[in-house]
């Protein structure tokens, strides 16, 4: 688990994973949601680098969930992350996403993080930005790219 002052942030067992992804209303993020445990299941060494990692208040409210999607054969990993709309605007989403990408980049494995952010969101991008993310030139299917080391 990673805390921070306001956070618990910390990847999902196999069966809150299950219990999560059921409870899902919105067909493409449970589609996301079910590729992620299934990447945990094919890579139980890497759980990690595959699962929901939830975010909760310290008082154990849930406000959303981040995850890295794999990793690279030359260290990359790529974060993505959500925060529910009733929580946004509070730095939930700089907090938790600078929490893990420390935590991440002290892995042995990963010697970088990349994440995309679509151009019309611009919250998303200043969460890049105030986390040390740097624009890479390039755009993935979400959009712009950023990376940090």
């Amino acid at each position: 688990m990673i805390e921070t002052e306001r956070l618990h942030i910390y990847p999902a067992s196999k069966e809150e994973m299950e219990d999560f992804i059921s409870s899902q209303t919105n067909d493409i993020l449970k589609t996301a949601y079910q590729e992620m445990l299934d990447g945990c299941l094919m890579h139980p060494e890497e759980w990690n680098y595959y699962a929901i990692w939830m975010i909760e208040k310290k008082d154990g409210t849930h406000i959303g969930e981040c995850c890295f999607k794999g990793i690279s054969p030359n260290g990359s990993t790529e974060i993505g992350y959500g925060i529910s709309e009733e929580y946004q605007g509070r730095d939930y989403a700089t907090d938790a996403v600078n929490a893990v990408v420390e935590w991440v980049l002290q892995q042995h494995k990963v010697g970088s993080v990349e994440a995309e952010a679509e151009a019309g969101n611009p919250a998303s991008i200043r969460v890049l930005q105030k986390c040390g993310f740097l624009p890479t030139g390039e755009t993935g299917e979400e959009g712009p790219r950023f990376a940090r080391k």
